[in-house]
């Protein structure tokens, strides 16, 4: 009995892939010297490697740029003062709120500004 339990058990680490999902097949591509250091740059500018270019252009007919350091900064920055939102919020369903009131607004005003420099 203990025996089946064992190998019931969960060993962790990446589950599987499934068939669709793994990269069983190449495809040799021939092109000139200005195509092959094009697809370089482009794959170089949209973060990706020139393989992973290729399949997104295959797949959805372009390639969406990965978000710059700039950008992953702010997103990291606005979950930040987002968590500080929340925490503000409980606190004032707990005491009240023109205790935070003045908090709730200058955190408000933070995030629209980062927002804004997002550019969503």
């Amino acid at each position: 009995m203990e025996h089946k339990e064992y190998r019931k058990r969960n060993k962790g680490g990446r589950p599987k892939k499934g068939a669709t999902e793994r990269l069983s097949y190449r495809i040799g591509v021939k092109m000139s010297a200005a195509d092959y250091f094009r697809l370089l740059t482009l794959a170089h500018e949209a973060g990706t490697s020139p393989s992973e270019y290729m399949r997104e252009c295959f797949r959805n007919g372009h390639v969406k740029e990965r978000l710059s350091k700039e950008h992953t900064a702010h997103v990291r920055q606005l979950c930040g003062m987002a968590n500080n939102l929340n925490q503000l919020a409980r606190k004032a369903n707990a005491g009240g709120y023109s205790e935070v009131g003045w908090d709730c607004k200058v955190a408000v005003a933070r995030i629209h500004e980062l927002i804004s420099k997002i550019g969503v």
